[in-house]
């Protein structure tokens, strides 16, 4: 019977110790993703030549790398930064390689692991933070939380908020969406935001809560949110890329697509972000499905993406704006993506940039490059931006929010609160520019 007693004893102390361990003492790291990044690296890599240009594309594509920034090795230039996630066992073999052809480069993060960790803090502390009644904004939500959060909102703000659901994943999730305005029974003009395209970019979906958040809270005292609410609405789209976004938290940190199966290829997953119907699988995407900017068997093949095309479509003599969130590079971007030319509102859209980031360095003084994708960032086919542009959206932007590379797509939750308030100004500006009038050629805007 003693004996009994000690081992129950013995059991209980141990269970606590356990129980405190995962609680209090233990990172949140040594849970995550079973400590598949340990070791792993993010190399800078900054070829200065044409020629280390290429000596750069055919050390990687002998190896297996993620690729952060560009996105794809064939948009590699000169003089332009490489940012590369390397796995452990390949790390030393790149260092060496690199400075056998004396190519620019340096380590800017040397364990990925342990930068994971710190970006979401101790699993203590985020147990707390969610266990309050209170939602907190300045920590990343899984996507149950965040859909939780928006029935929430919707049945605590029914005057300024309606949900609704525009379609089904291919992992037959529930694409949700919000509507934000004061309820009118005339039509209002409408701006869409979009977050989450590309799974691992989770200050995506933090800014769309964000947004929302600030939108009802300010309504009573901002003149300015109170004018935008009550004559347009706003419909708000946390995270288009479900299965990704949710894969993102299980599996793999780093994932871009969606989450479609191809019946050649084990690879999964086709780039959300070019699966747009205008000029599909061009310059700037792949047709290997194993590729990150994989433009997929056929445009609008992604559920997600019809969806949100359909729904657009449906409501294009309404939807003025059209905004969708992405990261990191500290960019407004506005078409054409696909090639060169200059769009025939050209004004009117740099001007509301223009207005855009100054808004957004008011906040804190950080700087924003703005202009057409193609030459700010890079030349894409396929985008969700030339698509709602070309289906008569006069004013199109992707934001790059933070940062410019120090963290990349691990942007520390203690900074959730500073990007969501300057792009907080900086799409309040754009919104505010709906409600003047900027010439615009009729022939092509025929609904403005």
């Amino acid at each position: 019977m003693v004996s009994d007693q000690r081992s129950a004893f013995r059991a209980s102390v141990l269970l606590a110790c356990v129980i405190i361990c995962s609680n209090v003492l233990c990172p949140v790291g040594a849970y995550l993703y079973n400590n598949r990044y340990a070791g792993d690296q993010v190399f800078r890599i900054t070829p200065s030549e044409d020629e280390e240009v290429q000596v750069l594309k055919k050390i990687l594509g002998h190896m297996k790398v993620d690729l952060w920034q560009p996105n794809s090795a064939t948009l590699i230039s000169r003089n332009a930064t490489v940012d590369i996630h390397v796995k452990r066992n390949d790390t030393s073999g790149l260092h060496t390689r690199l400075k056998k052809e004396r190519i620019d480069y340096r380590v800017f993060i040397s364990n990925l692991q342990s930068e994971i960790e710190k970006q979401t803090g101790y699993r203590s502390s985020r147990r707390r933070r969610r266990s309050e009644s209170q939602y907190d904004y300045e920590v990343y939500h899984s996507l149950d939380e965040i859909q939780s959060w928006m029935f929430d909102m919707n049945r605590t703000y029914s005057d300024l908020v309606d949900m609704f659901s525009i379609g089904k994943s291919y992992e037959g999730r529930q694409l949700y969406v919000l509507q934000l305005g004061k309820k009118s029974r005339h039509q209002k003009k409408a701006v869409w935001i979009d977050c989450g395209v590309h799974a691992r970019e989770w200050i995506g979906p933090a800014f769309c809560q964000w947004f929302v958040k600030e939108a009802i809270n300010s309504f009573q005292y901002d003149s300015v949110m109170r004018r935008l609410l009550n004559q347009l609405n706003f419909y708000i789209m946390p995270v288009l890329n479900v299965d990704g976004y949710q894969f993102s938290w299980t599996t793999d940190r780093f994932w871009r697509k969606t989450r479609s199966r191809n019946h050649k290829f084990h690879c999964r997953g086709v780039d959300a972000n070019r699966n747009w119907k205008v000029k599909w699988c061009e310059e700037g995407a792949s047709s290997h499905p194993c590729d990150d900017t994989y433009c997929g068997p056929f445009p609008e093949s992604e559920p997600e993406v019809k969806a949100v095309a359909k729904f657009l479509r449906k409501h294009k003599k309404r939807v003025k704006a059209y905004i969708s969130i992405h990261a990191y590079a500290q960019m407004l971007l506005y078409p054409y993506s696909y090639k060169y030319a200059t769009i025939p509102n050209f004004s009117c859209v740099e001007s509301a940039a223009h207005n855009a980031v100054t808004a957004l360095y008011s906040a804190y003084g950080v700087r924003y490059r703005y202009g057409p994708a193609s030459t700010t960032l890079y030349v894409s086919s396929g985008s969700s931006i030339d698509w709602a542009y070309r289906n008569g959206i006069p004013y199109t932007f992707a934001f790059e929010l933070r940062d410019t590379g120090y963290y990349g797509f691990l942007l520390p939750e203690s900074l959730i609160s500073p990007t969501c308030t300057e792009t907080m100004r900086a799409v309040k500006a754009i919104a505010s520019g709906l409600l003047k009038k900027c010439e615009i050629d009729r022939d092509r805007f025929p609904y403005i």
